[in-house]
């Protein structure tokens, strides 16, 4: 699934040639990307202006004239300039006076979702990992007692960290995925925060990972992947002991982790613990 480097990767190449631009027609096909909602979609969407596109957390945000469509791109949906590249087309915006004639929203398994929002607020979501304070960061771990992994991954805690990332901040600050939040000490939290800041810039000025088939809206696959210490490295060494990756399910999620790097400082409440 796309996360916020690959998602702000997206963003960086719509807004340019999105600004001005206004759709002349939206074609959308049978799917549940829509939630039931096409006919609206397709009748409020025409003539309305582009203002700019922005991301907040996961999502991607594109200012109307009034309102805001939110594209949420799930586990393989993609925006793109060149319908010639969409295997899976969902939506068809069809624009003018912009630098761009058409987006399309591509989409095989349909997990992704395209609806009009009056704003921001009607998604209720967590900070921004790239702009939260240490000592706020500190405080909110401090109040909960799931696994540490789980807490990241909930968007109503932080909004755009995902799996992958997640998996690599948790390495890089030496932190077991299962230790309970309230239980991370201060050092490891506070290298935790550094390590979320510094993957997740990284990863976006790579253009996000490519694992399966994400792509910008150029169709430009990121290079981040080709640095992942721990995500999708089961079996393989770990780059600073050398002792196997080891991969288990924290919250439905499959989580990679180095058992000696990555020392395990308790349980957490309700967290599933299964070996692959």
């Amino acid at each position: 699934m796309p996360e916020l480097p690959e998602v702000e990767t997206v963003v960086r190449t719509l807004a340019p040639r999105l600004g001005g631009a206004r759709i002349e027609r939206l074609t959308t096909s049978t799917s549940r990307v829509f939630r039931g909602r096409q006919a609206e979609l397709e009748a409020a969407l025409p003539g309305r202006r582009m203002v700019a596109a922005r991301r907040y957390g996961k999502n991607i945000l594109i200012e109307l004239d009034h309102q805001v469509l939110r594209v949420h791109l799930g586990m393989t949906g993609k925006l793109l300039f060149d319908s010639a590249q969409a295997t899976h087309p969902r939506a068809t915006l069809s624009l003018r006076g912009g630098e761009a004639d058409v987006l399309v929203f591509d989409d095989a398994r349909q997990f992704g979702r395209f609806e009009l929002i009056d704003g921001p607020d009607a998604l209720a979501l967590g900070p921004e990992p790239l702009e939260i304070p240490l000592a706020d960061f500190l405080t909110a771990l401090r109040e909960r007692r799931s696994a540490v992994k789980a807490v990241l991954l909930n968007q109503e805690f932080l909004r755009g960290m995902g799996n992958i990332y997640t998996d690599e901040a948790l390495f890089q600050a030496g932190i077991h995925p299962l230790t309970p939040a309230f239980l991370v000490r201060t050092g490891q939290a506070a290298a935790l925060h550094q390590a979320m800041r510094d993957l997740l810039l990284e990863a976006i000025a790579a253009g996000g990972s490519s694992i399966s088939n994400y792509a910008d809206a150029e169709g430009r696959r990121g290079a981040f992947q080709e640095r992942h210490q721990v995500y999708g490295r089961e079996g393989k060494p770990c780059p600073r002991c050398g002792a196997a990756i080891r991969r288990i399910v924290v919250a439905q999620r499959g989580t990679h982790f180095c058992e000696r790097c990555q020392p395990k400082a308790g349980r957490a409440r309700g967290a599933t613990h299964t070996a692959k």
